[in-house]
């Protein structure tokens, strides 16, 4: 059957997973028929080079038999990995280039390749101003680009009523959670510092969920497991704070998605495009710093003060909140966040991504 776009998928994080669906059905929205390959598992190796290596023949063949079976006016390869071993040219949709995130030995033949694939590229679809950035002034010159980030919505109303790790619920409407932070690979995502920032803020009471992680961890720190999506955001409408410390951030959507569920955002500075990271900066730069323990308190503290306000007039006058100040803080991040919803990506594709497509 044919399509006139393929999008050619590696699909090998959960981010890339859920991102390439809604993609295509932007494309299918705005008019066009759409098509996916999938490369499916690739064996594990030892090297980012050799990585890289065995994910890119692995999408070559899926684009090859997605041509075959497809006969597309027009490809997208979902991440420049993908785009590696392109058997023909396509836009490239991306969050950090291995110019960026590949140094040394670590990105050898890929920071080789990599630019002359962008350059033949119709089309660049940076997820970010930061994914662009690191490009070399050529590429920039020779390929259109068209900001095109994940769309990030929020998943349901504030402290919806969900079961915890423990069994534990939340009355519809509140945030029984002190803090969430998502460490499914404890190393990259710096979950050392984040238990270490935790010990030192954390007052009695309070408790950190880490999803991705399992049992407890000391000082009121719990894992709660791998959680299918609905559930994870379940907790993050629960939770007053996310705390993040990564080694490096190419995107960071489960900042971006704690943002759109009204949690406060902690972080760490972290080299890679990490959009997030702007965005808590501009929302309360308090809330950004090697000091991770405190920001912690200051946004815990912040946030207690904002329920506190908004909350009977009894308990009104202990948090009291001074204008412009936290309370205010999620309505600011859904603004922040506008660029990022469902609306603006389809109309992205639909009125520029496509145009210069299939032109």
């Amino acid at each position: 059957m044919s399509a006139d776009v393929l999008i050619v998928s590696l699909g090998t994080t959960a981010g890339w997973r859920n991102a390439d669906p809604l993609l295509a059905a932007a494309i299918e929205h705005a008019g066009a028929s759409v098509a996916i390959a999938a490369a499916g598992p690739v064996p594990r190796v030892r090297t980012f080079a050799l990585t890289d290596l065995v994910q890119a023949r692995a999408t070559r063949a899926a684009a090859l038999r997605g041509i075959r079976e497809h006969a597309p006016r027009a490809l997208i390869y979902s991440s420049t990995t993908a785009a590696l071993l392109a058997p023909r040219p396509g836009a490239i949709w991306f969050d950090s280039p291995a110019l960026d995130n590949r140094p040394g030995r670590h990105g050898l033949w890929q920071r080789l390749v990599e630019p002359r694939r962008m350059c033949a590229a119709p089309l660049l679809l940076p997820m970010s101003e930061g994914s662009l950035a690191p490009l070399p002034a050529a590429v920039r010159a020779a390929t259109p680009a068209v900001l095109l980030p994940v769309p990030v919505e929020p998943s349901g109303p504030s402290g919806d009523a969900a079961a915890g790790p423990s069994g534990s619920s939340a009355a519809a409407g509140t945030r029984d959670v002190a803090a969430i932070a998502y460490a499914a690979d404890p190393v990259k995502k710096g979950l050392d510092r984040i238990l270490a920032a935790w010990r030192a803020a954390r007052r009695d009471g309070e408790r950190l969920l880490v999803a991705g992680q399992d049992g407890p961890l000391g000082d009121g720190a719990e894992g709660t497991g791998l959680l299918a999506p609905d559930e994870y955001r379940a907790l993050l409408r629960r939770a007053r704070v996310f705390v993040a410390a990564p080694l490096r951030e190419d995107h960071g959507i489960a900042q971006l998605e704690a943002l759109a569920d009204g949690c406060r955002l902690v972080t760490a500075p972290a080299p890679g495009a990490y959009p997030a990271l702007a965005l808590a900066r501009t929302l309360d730069p308090r809330y950004v710093g090697d000091d991770l323990a405190g920001a912690l308190r200051a946004a815990l503290d912040d946030a207690a003060a904002s329920e506190a306000a908004a909350g009977p007039p009894d308990t009104a006058a202990a948090g009291a909140a001074t204008p412009g100040a936290p309370d205010d803080y999620a309505e600011r991040a859904a603004a922040l966040l506008a660029p990022y919803r469902r609306a603006s990506f389809d109309a992205a594709v639909a009125q520029r991504v496509l145009p210069l497509l299939l032109r």
